[in-house]
C-alpha cells in the first residue's frame, strides 16, 4: 500500500528510516538483551523478539500511510509482481530500504559504543538455515498478501509483528525473511549478525519464499474469480 499523496522523494526517505530504525531496533536489543541476559542465549533471543515485534508494529502504524511501510525488497517486487506498485518506483524503494538498514546498524553501534561497523562472525549456513528463510519469507508475503487485500493498516501492523514474533522461535533462521536487514546484520558482529559469505544464500532462499508466496496467492485470487 503507497500513499500517492506524497512525492515519491519523500516517501523514499519513509522508507529508508523506517528500515534504519526498524534494524537499529533488531541490532540494539540483540546489543542489549545479550549484556543483559548473562549468557543465557534463550533470554536474549527473547528480548530480541519482543523489541523487534513491537518496532515493527509500531513502524508499520507509523509509515502505513506515508509510504506504505514496505521496509523489505521482497514485499515490494513482490508488490511490483502482482502489479499493486509501480516498477518505474521498485529501485529508489529498494536503494532507500538498503541504505536504511546500513544506516540502522551503524545507529545502533554508535549508541552502544562500538565501532560503527564490524563484519560479522556468527555462521549461518545449511540447509536447514536456508529452508527456514524460505519458509519465514513465504509466511510472510503471505500474511501481508492477504491483510492488505482484507483489513486496515492496524490489523495489518499487529499480524505482521506477530508473525515476525513467532517466526524468531519457529525457524532455525531467526526469520531474518529480509533482504535489506539480511544484509544491515552482516556488519554487525554482534547477537543479531550474519556472515557475510552466507547472506548470498539467504537473499536467495527469501526471494525464492517470496515468489512462491506470490505465485500462490495469485492462484488464490484465480480461484476466488
Amino acid at each position: 500500500m503507497t500513499a500517492p499523496h506524497l512525492p515519491l522523494f519523500k516517501r523514499v526517505i519513509c522508507e529508508a528510516l523506517g528500515t534504519a530504525l526498524l534494524v537499529a531496533a533488531v541490532v540494539g536489543s540483540g546489543i542489549m538483551g545479550e549484556k543483559l541476559a548473562g549468557g543465557n542465549q534463550a533470554i536474549a533471543l527473547l528480548a530480541n523478539t519482543i523489541a523487534t515485534g513491537a518496532a515493527l508494529a509500531a513502524l508499520i502504524l507509523t509509515f502505513g500511510p506515508l509510504s506504505g511501510a514496505h521496509l523489505n525488497p521482497v514485499v515490494i517486487l513482490a508488490s511490483a509482481l502482482r502489479q499493486i506498485f509501480p516498477w518505474r518506483e521498485v529501485t529508489p524503494y529498494l536503494a532507500a530500504q538498503i541504505l536504511g538498514g546500513l544506516l540502522g546498524t551503524v545507529s545502533a553501534h554508535i549508541m552502544f559504543g562500538l565501532p560503527w561497523y564490524s563484519l560479522s562472525q556468527h555462521a549461518r549456513s545449511g540447509w536447514p538455515q536456508l529452508f527456514s528463510e524460505f519458509v519465514a519469507t513465504f509466511g510472510l508475503v503471505l500474511v501481508i498478501w492477504s491483510c492488505t487485500r482484507n483489513h486496515s493498516i492496524p490489523a495489518t501492523a499487529m499480524a505482521v509483528a506477530s508473525y515476525i514474533t513467532a517466526a524468531y522461535w519457529f525457524t532455525a533462521s531467526m526469520s531474518f525473511a529480509n533482504p535489506a536487514v539480511t544484509l544491515a546484520r552482516s556488519i554487525t558482529d554482534t547477537f543479531s549478525g550474519i556472515r557475510p559469505i552466507d547472506v548470498p544464500g539467504f537473499i536467495g532462499a527469501q526471494l525464492s519464499g517470496a515468489a512462491a508466496a506470490t505465485l500462490f496467492g495469485s492462484w488464490l485470487e484465480k480461484k476466488r474469480a
